[in-house]
């Protein structure tokens, strides 16, 4: 848990510190999220956290008394919310609420179990879906803001990925039996290969070494369609066999 933990709150801090540069007029432009500004943006994972930090604290009840039938509807809950607010209440908002998440968290065991609105799942996975979270909506508030913001040459370029997405090409693997199942196909018994190029040429592989079905390329591409931020027709993945053909079109975090 210590190294997810950890990566999950450099995540956010770093997510934190990019919000840091965009002043109060820009907290309202549009997202690549349809209908959602980047303050809307944050009052998502606010809300979220919130909710995360409630379930840790008292169980699958606050699942059961949230009747989450329809997620559209109850994210909207989370945006009309913040909405509310200013943008400088929102970060706060976000801060204290994934603060107690951590918290909560960091005295678990990786493997013990954790309720949620699709089913529960290990503190480890549920760790991992936070990170994946917020480095996906990372992604929207850093388009909206491509070509506003200059860097100074020295520092290190805020929108570049980092090593940290290797928790997320983890998720997206681990999850691929559920979304070959919500696609209405079935996954191979011989599991699929992932063969992946990180950041810094780091190289990261998952699934059985003598899967007929491979998945080659890199890293950013493969955790972008998983998230939703890309079209897989739009990515340089390479695909050995018709299982992991199926596997980029159907994969997904959520």
């Amino acid at each position: 848990m210590r190294e997810i933990l950890s990566d999950l709150v450099a995540e956010q801090q770093a997510l934190d510190q990019f919000l840091q540069r965009i002043n109060e007029r820009q907290w309202v432009l549009p997202t690549s999220a349809p209908g959602w500004s980047i303050k809307d943006v944050v009052s998502h994972l606010a809300y979220t956290e919130r909710f995360a930090a409630q379930v840790l604290a008292e169980g699958n009840s606050v699942v059961k008394k949230a009747k989450v039938t329809d997620i559209d509807a109850w994210t909207a809950l989370g945006i009309t919310e913040g909405r509310d607010m200013r943008y400088q209440q929102v970060i706060e908002w976000w801060r204290n609420s994934r603060a107690d998440v951590v918290d909560a968290l960091s005295r678990m065991e990786g493997n013990e179990r954790v309720a949620w609105i699709d089913g529960d799942m290990s503190a480890r996975a549920f760790a991992t879906l936070r990170l994946m979270e917020t480095w996906a909506h990372g992604l929207d508030i850093k388009d909206a803001m491509e070509g506003l913001l200059v860097y100074d040459e020295e520092e290190e370029d805020p929108t570049l990925d980092t090593s940290r997405i290797r928790h997320v090409a983890w998720l997206a693997h681990r999850m691929l039996p559920y979304a070959f199942g919500e696609a209405g196909e079935d996954f191979p018994d011989s599991g699929i290969r992932l063969e992946l190029m990180g950041p810094q040429y780091a190289r990261w592989v998952y699934g059985p070494e003598d899967a007929p079905d491979i998945i080659k390329g890199i890293a950013s591409e493969w955790c972008r369609i998983a998230v939703q931020r890309m079209d897989h027709g739009a990515t340089s993945l390479k695909t050995e066999g018709e299982k992991a053909d199926t596997a980029i079109k159907v994969v997904r975090t959520y």
